[in-house]
């Protein structure tokens, strides 16, 4: 899907043909789609390096277009085998306009298309380009705290449990934050690189633009570290309490199963064809129960005693 966007009066509007000073957003392109951007005359490896989810974020020149690759976070969803992922978003300026190509139509886009703030226009290509890298830091943060949510509520089940299904929950997460942690610090390589080209030194908005984005990509990069720090250690320790979980199960069981068997032991030994204690007695049957009550009781006192139930 290719869309061109401009700035107008009326918030962005769109074009059918190519205007200045205007936004192209690409969407998993055809190779219609790539044809016509070609036609622009921008360099095809600049349209294909975003469409490789391998791609890591990078910045480069070539005949009059900048290009910058970074990467996003994405949601994958709660049941799949890693829920947080990240993917390339390719950023090419030129010099009447800017374009956008992602694999997937991503939230980071959706919201410049559908809420597109006042200060937020193509026709200032940078400072458009800054938005984007400061939108996708707060994406990374959001994802984080929602991260951190899911893993608390984890632990709160992890704290009963004797199985290995919330373990393995906890280490979808952890696979997500390694994810986290190699797209923030390519971005962040990234960034620098730009900053020290100069390429946003011209108007001191984009330089404070600038330092904001490098500041919260560096708090998510914390952020991550700490939360994955914290997922390392609670995975070995809820490892070891569920193993200890399973031990308390186990010895319940045994003190049950010594418990149920006093009963049958002393009826066995009332069940055999040979003389026996009291067994003319008129109260016999009702001894041999005494004398099991007595040896139930006296095993539920000395396992309780020991906290083994």
């Amino acid at each position: 899907m290719l869309t061109i966007l401009k700035k107008t009066s009326d918030g962005l509007r769109t074009f059918e043909r190519l205007v200045e000073n205007s936004w192209i957003n690409v969407i998993d392109p055809t190779p219609e789609e790539i044809t016509r951007l070609e036609e622009w005359e921008i360099p095809s490896e600049m349209i294909t390096y975003p469409l490789d989810l391998d791609e890591m974020a990078r910045t480069e020149r070539d005949n009059g277009f900048t290009f910058i690759l970074i990467r996003i976070p994405q949601f994958m969803g709660a049941g799949v085998d890693i829920p947080y992922t990240t993917i390339p978003l390719g950023i090419i300026i030129g010099d009447k306009f800017v374009v956008t190509i992602c694999k997937s139509d991503h939230p980071i886009l959706q919201e410049l298309v559908a809420k597109p703030s006042s200060k937020i226009t193509p026709a200032k290509r940078n400072r458009f380009v800054l938005h984007i890298f400061l939108n996708t830091a707060y994406r990374y943060l959001s994802h984080l705290r929602q991260i951190n949510k899911t893993v608390e509520a984890l632990e709160d089940q992890l704290q009963q449990s004797t199985r290995n299904r919330e373990v393995l929950e906890l280490l979808k997460y952890q696979k997500s934050l390694v994810y986290f942690t190699t797209g923030l610090r390519s971005n962040e390589v990234m960034m620098e690189r730009l900053q020290r080209s100069q390429m946003f030194s011209q108007y001191e908005e984009d330089r404070d633009l600038l330092e904001d984005v490098l500041t919260e990509n560096q708090q998510a990069i914390q952020m991550t570290n700490i939360a994955s720090n914290i997922l390392s250690s609670m995975m070995d320790a809820f490892a070891s309490i569920i193993s200890n979980n399973l031990n308390v199960v186990m010895k319940a069981l045994a003190a049950i199963t010594i418990v149920v068997n006093m009963p049958t032991i002393v009826a066995s030994f009332y069940g055999m064809n040979v003389n026996l204690p009291f067994q003319s007695h008129p109260l016999a049957f009702f001894i041999t129960l005494g004398i099991s009550a007595s040896l139930v009781g006296t095993a539920i006192y000395i396992f309780a005693k020991r906290d083994w139930f």
